[in-house]
């Protein structure tokens, strides 16, 4: 497994790649956000570990650039820990963000339980617009009106979820459990996640009328026969 350290701190990235490396990952190592794109471009990593304070080209900027074109799992490590911060980060496409100081075992964790799920092919729906493509299992017919349609493996693993129970309404907690496990995940991730799913399903993401929120208790896939 390959993976592209991006820090403007040298020292800091050695940390990180030193702990990466220890549990066999090859690194590639990356100080401003320009060259991260160049060495993600030509060295093609598994993972990518981003920090946000870059010189040249910005973290968040980098992981749209990339999310933009592929799927490379992305965690952003950074010292920026508002909310605004993370929802930007999460938003822009990171699938996890950690803030630091941090755990070098911790990040090890979840970049290695990050490769487990996305060791899965993106999921692409074509048809025209006029004839909806349904996205199918024995219990539900759901048509998506896109011309291409392309899903994330988490964002798949999403859907998946949704679908087990359509037209039931699953909880914060089960959705969490279900996607990312015991472990990892949390309310902001999965509204995120959420969003983007939105954004690739929804005819009008802002007037939901697949996914819907239900306040206070969780989401709901509408039962579309």
């Amino acid at each position: 497994m390959r993976a592209l350290v991006v820090d403007d701190d040298r020292v800091f990235a050695d940390i990180v790649a030193f702990a990466l490396r220890r549990e066999g990952f090859q690194v590639i190592e990356a100080y401003d956000g320009l060259v991260a794109l160049q060495r993600w471009i030509e060295d093609q990593p598994d993972l990518i570990v981003l920090d946000v304070n870059l010189p040249k080209m910005d973290g968040f900027t980098v992981c749209r650039r990339i999310r933009k074109q592929a799927d490379t799992p992305i965690i952003l490590l950074t010292v920026r820990s508002s909310d605004e911060d993370i929802i930007c980060g999460l938003e822009s496409g990171a699938d996890v963000y950690m803030t630091k100081p941090f755990s070098p075992r911790q990040l090890v964790a979840r970049a290695q339980a990050l490769l487990r799920r996305s060791h899965r092919p993106s999921y692409m729906f074509t048809d025209r617009v006029d004839n909806p493509y349904p996205i199918t299992n024995h219990r539900s017919r759901v048509p998506f009106q896109s011309l291409q349609i392309t899903l994330t493996p988490m964002e798949r693993r999403l859907l998946d979820c949704l679908k087990t129970c359509p037209g039931q309404t699953l909880s914060f907690e089960t959705i969490i459990h279900q996607v990312w496990g015991q472990t990892e995940g949390d309310r902001i991730v999965l509204r995120q996640l959420i969003h983007r799913l939105r954004v690739k399903l929804e005819p009008d993401p802002a007037h939901p009328t697949y996914i819907k929120t239900i306040p206070g208790i969780g989401y709901q896939l509408a039962a579309v026969l």
